[in-house]
């Protein structure tokens, strides 16, 4: 960060310390805890909360680490901190100088899934398998790594991710056995990524929205442990083919920006085996009865406007 940079979003944050320290909780609609209060003002996690914007994130601004607020970011500040219309004019003043001044923010990585990769997931059937990005990004499956998840099918193809599955579809808790240990380890496992590219923004993006969303994300992500991508077994309570245990195995695929495969397997021959073989079957309906209303081709294309559009989400 430049010196020029860093004053100006110096600046940014110097302002608004300074107005945080000016607003009372009563002023602001907040009951005052008891005892002594170190803050003159609102604290941090208190005009954060008001503003509707992570905590994280806030104190970034402050500190002048963070130098690209939204027009909507700076509007709630404003409206948290009371700020008259001068003020409002001189917050948005700062907040263009500190963009105008701040580096391109690095591009998103692509989220791009080569054909072979495609044909991999389709070889694999029955056993479900689906391929995420670094932040869990669902960006390809066959029919039953699709049909695995119930529910996550609904959503639009950009804001399938299986960490915003876990933490905020409301079938993801009874679908896991052990629903508390799959959450962390997909926290852990954002936090290693936080720690190598804390600035990434695929990465600030799913934890901002998680971190405003989800009490239970946010204390894990306090915690701050570390897990990498794993292998082992999980069980199932799945709504549509009933409890399965499966073993699973995560492999990144080379040549990506951080994607990774995950298969589930079972023996022939056993129930497990046969609830997958459903699950392959269930989905495989499901995908002959989307119209081409509900594919979401645009997701694809923006990526890679050349490459037909052959997943299977």
């Amino acid at each position: 960060m430049n010196s020029e940079q860093n004053g100006v979003g110096t600046e940014l944050g110097r302002f608004l310390r300074a107005r945080r320290a000016r607003v009372t909780p009563e002023a602001a609609g907040l009951t005052a805890g008891s005892g002594p209060r170190r803050t003159p003002g609102l604290r941090r996690e208190e005009l954060a909360t008001l503003a509707g914007i992570s905590i994280d994130y806030y104190v970034r601004l402050e500190r002048g680490k963070e130098t690209r607020p939204s027009a909507s970011v700076v509007d709630s500040l404003a409206r948290a901190l009371l700020l008259e219309d001068d003020e409002l004019e001189h917050l948005r003043s700062l907040a263009a100088r500190a963009a105008r001044s701040a580096p391109e923010p690095p591009a998103a990585p692509s989220r791009t899934v080569r054909p072979g990769v495609r044909l991999l997931l389709e070889s694999l059937r029955p056993h479900p398998a689906y391929v995420v990005s670094r932040t869990d990004d669902l960006l390809a499956a066959n029919p039953g790594g699709l049909r695995l998840l119930p529910g996550i099918e609904d959503w639009p193809a950009r804001e399938r991710n299986i960490a915003r599955y876990l933490f905020l579809h409301p079938a993801s808790r009874d679908l896991f056995h052990d629903w508390n240990t799959q959450v962390r380890g997909c926290v852990a496992r954002l936090r290693a990524l936080a720690g190598t590219d804390p600035d990434a923004p695929d990465l600030t993006k799913l934890a901002g929205e998680l971190l405003l969303k989800s009490p239970e994300f946010t204390r894990l992500w306090e915690r701050y442990d570390i897990k990498g991508p794993s292998y082992g077994r999980k069980t199932f309570h799945h709504p549509e083919v009933g409890d399965l245990t499966t073993g699973y195995q995560s492999m990144e695929l080379e040549g990506t920006p951080g994607h990774r495969m995950v298969t589930y397997h079972a023996e022939p021959g056993t129930a497990d085996h046969d609830a997958m073989v459903l699950l392959d079957l269930l989905g495989q309906e499901q995908l002959a009865k989307r119209t081409p209303a509900h594919d979401d081709r645009s997701a694809a294309a923006e990526d890679d406007p050349a490459s037909p559009w052959t997943d299977l989400l």
